[in-house]
């Protein structure tokens, strides 16, 4: 099994997928796409409730994927557990066998949210990213292979005197690699990127860049209006809503974005998710040509 550490630090471009989960998925579910996606991908990203959507827990999804030899890359945030519950997931991922993973600070959960539940957040993402850190120089949690461990990262338009405090704190604690939110501005992509080499970030981190396969144009301007840090130019929109087949044009806006965004400097990987059907991910993939 090819790790996706293993594929993310070499010199080839790496593309990750999500798994599409719903909470009446079962095992069976999750095995077809991991047949789907098979060695279209260099790993699958198991996300961790996103967008305040109730699923399958991040730790029963990952080992399922281990069982189809598929390296998979768990996502755990700090708004559902206590200190005590985010070091138990983490030793028993590590005890999975599981090699990468990406931390982040999560949601806040909305006051109307459908699911009465509280914001934890005993932790923040730097915290988490050291507590991760720790667990990997930790010889009573077993022999198993250190965790490369992610962080999340919003892009933007950076000012010339942008300190990147942040990023250099989470580097410190062990953060390897970056991944940013949605973004389909290569623009700001740009931006973004050129700021992160010339403060040498990129000689500390992996940077990868989310991307979805977006169906139509109302989960466009829903991503929009509902995920505010999501960056989508109108005219993208306008594509999805001129379009005849809104799906396919989707799957043709997503290539397109992953070609150009391949060639930005810095950038070492794309992870791809759908808000559609699953199907359409290995259909992007083979679009855009980056699979060999």
């Amino acid at each position: 099994m090819r790790k996706f550490r293993e594929a993310l630090q070499s010199q080839d471009f790496s593309i990750s997928a999500e798994l599409s989960l719903r909470r009446e998925h079962t095992a069976s579910d999750v095995h077809r796409q991991v047949d789907a996606l098979g060695d279209m991908v260099d790993g699958i990203q198991v996300t961790d409730n996103p967008w305040l959507w109730v699923q399958m827990s991040t730790v029963a999804a990952a080992s399922l994927v281990l069982q189809k030899g598929i390296d998979p890359i768990p996502v755990l945030s700090c708004r559902d557990r206590n200190r005590i519950a985010l070091q138990s997931d983490l030793i028993g991922l590590r005890a999975m066998g599981i090699t990468s993973i990406l931390l982040t600070r999560g949601q806040n959960v909305p006051d109307d949210h459908l699911v009465k539940a509280a914001n934890v957040f005993d932790t923040n993402s730097l915290e988490l990213v050291a507590m991760a850190e720790e667990l990997n120089d930790d010889p009573s949690v077993g022999p198993n292979e250190n965790l490369f461990i992610g962080t999340g990262v919003r892009v933007f338009r950076p000012g010339t005197e942008w300190p990147a405090n942040s990023l250099n704190a989470r580097s410190d604690a062990g953060a390897r690699f970056l991944q940013s939110q949605l973004c389909f501005n290569t623009d700001i992509i740009r931006e973004y990127m050129d700021m992160l080499v010339r403060l040498k970030l990129t000689w500390k981190y992996e940077v990868i860049i989310s991307l979805a396969i977006l169906p139509s144009a109302k989960t466009a301007i829903w991503l929009k209006k509902k995920m505010r840090q999501t960056k989508i130019p109108i005219p993208l929109v306008e594509r999805l809503q001129d379009a005849a087949d809104a799906e396919l044009e989707g799957i043709k806006i997503c290539a397109e974005l992953m070609q150009e965004i391949s060639e930005i400097p810095g950038v070492s990987g794309i992870n791809l998710m759908t808000t559609g059907n699953p199907e359409s991910i290995p259909a992007a993939i083979k679009a855009s040509g980056l699979h060999s």
